[in-house]
């Protein structure tokens, strides 16, 4: 009887736990990448529900801000405003409980106290851990490494009474513990086995820059150096390299990589490579189960950077609400400011690439130096260092692998920029893909979600997507975004110009559409109409009538030359004064040619002529309309209008000159 109750109760027991705890999906992992997962889920459907599991005793924060907190620059409360979660309703969140095993039959996970927990859909974000070198005693003590919030709590403490510390590892998050270890006057070395600083993002030339900056800041840099050994009897004393050298310390901090942590997935038979392998919708061999983030391997690659992590919870959320997505693959950017230096680096550096062409800017005085690399016509990646404006479209390039003209190429020799400065660079332009925000992924699509949830204002949008607090490079854009969002105001004298505009218009479609006025077959009437185009005088007139206006109508150029005449009129007016002389130019070159092209020399003039009156008068029309049409369409018109216009008037001075030639010579 007691056997009978026994097994009653633990069928109840077992029922509870099938049922009491079921979810439609369960996230393990409360880094940045489990936690967007979670945001985009509850964004795209808010009806499933979601648990989330975290090992770490604290709520999800932002751990790329980590080195701040141990420098000082941050309070630990600020980790927490991004990577909230009690805003909704049907996810349920358990910090500091461990998901210890995996139960893919049953579709369970279990935890560290042997509660199970039921899901339909299982995401894994589990992360990475810090590598180890295999390094002969760092198993001494003050040996630290630098992965989460316990580790920079115990760098916290460390950091008020060491004197000397050594950082392994050059790469960035080496640098940035470099550079918050000084915090209390520390001597601080960063040690690097490659021959230049951030060896995977840089190329020599960036890392020698680097190099140079960081150094400036007092910290000694050891590059294609590698530590042979900690010295010291229970407390680390001192590092030994392969050279022999010894460089004294009380302090060792390991920031040489990641491993991903992949075990609970080997051992719930998951098929696991560098990390747990994922199709393309980031599906493991369990159409159940997904990896995304740092744990993840797609196509033999592991993402040890947030950026493609976040892309995935992104194309996770999507595929898992019936969408048709998929994971190709990201391109590894780096736009960060590294102890206060502009660092960028976006798709291949140039190390492995073949058939490459190579554009190189520099400006030693101001330590800038830019590469971008070109494979076939196109750009395939791009190196920064120092201030870059418009970086991020960059970036958008690189990604896109937008084709590159000779004439960008000679501009970026002359100035490191692809396009001309007046070309708008505005987020607001952005693909609705376009990363804006590199430290949180934040794309331009998700800042106009942002504002159509009412955040209005950088601080209220950087709450919303996270965008702009962490390194705060981006905060010009998200500036750029919210003012390029406003409703744009007419420029000044818009109806004088669209008159003037459309009256050209007209009066060009005349001219290539009506057909040529008729000589009078007869000299008997008072006043002939031909007299205006067939005598050599009403020809002369109309003739040099028509140049003094096209040199009225170019003085517009002149202006924008001369800077002494740029506060004596607005520009507007003489915008319209030169549409109003462009529209009389048109109809004194109908006076002078009634309607004829001509042949030859003459028709080649007229052509031309037309057309670059039918553009000018495109572009006001643009112009105009500018703020009534949609800031992306507008701009286009007015580029593809104004430089049509441009263009068609070089040949117009030879073609005139030969034409006055021809005239008075013959």
């Amino acid at each position: 009887m007691d056997f009978y109750k026994h097994m009653v109760a633990e069928a109840i027991k077992l029922k509870e736990n099938l049922t009491r705890h079921a979810y439609d999906i369960i996230v393990i992992g409360t880094g940045p990448v489990g936690i967007r997962a979670v945001q985009e889920l509850q964004k795209l459907d808010s009806s499933k529900t979601i648990a989330v599991f975290g090992d770490e005793p604290w709520k999800p924060y932002n751990r790329v801000q980590l080195s701040s907190l141990i420098s000082g620059d941050i309070k630990e409360d600020s980790l927490y405003s991004a990577y909230d979660l009690t805003s909704f309703t049907s996810v349920s969140t358990f910090f500091n409980n461990k998901i210890a095993e995996i139960d893919r039959y049953t579709k369970n996970v279990i935890d560290s106290f042997g509660k199970r927990y039921s899901y339909n859909k299982l995401i894994l974000a589990t992360g990475s851990h810090a590598r180890i070198p295999q390094i002969e005693g760092v198993q001494l003590k003050n040996v630290f490494t630098f992965r989460d919030l316990n580790d920079a709590q115990n760098l916290m403490s460390r950091s008020v009474s060491t004197r000397k510390t050594v950082v392994i590892g050059g790469g960035l998050l080496g640098l940035e513990t470099a550079r918050a270890m000084q915090r209390f006057n520390t001597e601080v070395h960063v040690i690097e086995h490659s021959t230049w600083l951030m060896f995977n993002q840089l190329d020599n030339r960036g890392g020698s820059y680097l190099t140079r900056h960081v150094e400036t800041l007092g910290i000694h840099v050891h590059v294609n150096h590698r530590v042979k050994k900690l010295l010291g009897d229970t407390k680390v004393t001192a590092v030994l390299l392969e050279n022999d050298e010894i460089i004294e310390c009380d302090t060792v901090i390991i920031a040489t990589g990641i491993i991903p942590n992949s075990k609970i997935a080997l051992d719930a038979g998951l098929h696991v490579g560098k990390g747990i392998r994922v199709n393309n919708h980031l599906l493991t061999n369990d159409k159940n189960i997904f990896a995304i983030g740092e744990c993840a391997e797609h196509k033999e690659k592991v993402y040890g950077l947030v950026g493609p992590g976040l892309e995935q919870a992104a194309v996770v959320a999507h595929y898992l609400n019936g969408k048709t997505t998929r994971y190709l693959g990201s391109i590894s950017a780096t736009n960060l400011k590294v102890m206060d230096y502009p660092v960028f680096s976006a798709g291949d550096t140039g190390m492995n690439a073949r058939e490459r062409e190579e554009i190189i800017y520099q400006d030693h005085q101001k330590e800038i130096y830019r590469k971008i690399l070109i494979i076939n016509g196109r750009i395939r990646g791009a190196v920064g260092i120092g201030e870059w404006p418009g970086v991020n479209r960059f970036q958008e390039a690189v990604e896109n692998k937008r084709r590159i003209w000779p004439w960008q190429i000679n501009r970026f020799r002359a100035q490191g920029l692809l396009w001309n400065t007046t070309t708008s660079e505005n987020v607001i332009d952005w693909p609705a893909t376009a990363i804006v925000c590199n430290c949180t992924g934040v794309t331009r699509g998700q800042l106009d979600d942002a504002m159509k949830r009412g955040a209005s204002t950088v601080f209220e949008i950087a709450n919303v997507t996270g965008a702009s607090t962490v390194c705060g490079s981006c905060k010009n854009l998200v500036t750029d975004f919210i003012g390029g969002n406003s409703k744009p105001e007419p420029v000044k004298g818009f109806k004088a110009l669209i008159t003037a505009s459309l009256v050209g218009l007209i009066a060009t479609f005349i001219t290539f559409l009506l057909p040529s006025l008729t000589y009078n077959s007869t000299v008997q009437a008072g006043f002939n109409i031909d007299i205006l185009w067939r005598d050599s005088l009403f020809k002369q007139i109309s003739g040099f009538s028509l140049l003094i206006l096209s040199i009225l109508v170019s003085l517009i150029s002149v202006r924008k030359r001369l800077r002494k005449f740029i506060n004596l009129i607005d520009f507007s007016y003489w915008r319209s004064a030169h549409v109003v002389v462009g529209t009389f130019t048109i109809i004194v070159l109908l006076t002078h040619t009634g309607l004829r092209f001509g042949d030859n020399l003459n028709f080649y003039l007229m052509l031309v002529f037309s057309s670059l009156l039918l553009a000018g008068s495109v572009a006001g029309i643009t112009i105009g309309f500018e703020h009534k049409l949609p800031r992306k369409q507008a701009l286009q018109l007015r580029k593809y209008a104004t430089w049509s216009h441009i263009l068609l008037l070089w040949p117009l001075p030879a073609l005139l000159g030969f034409h006055i030639l021809k005239t008075y010579y013959f």
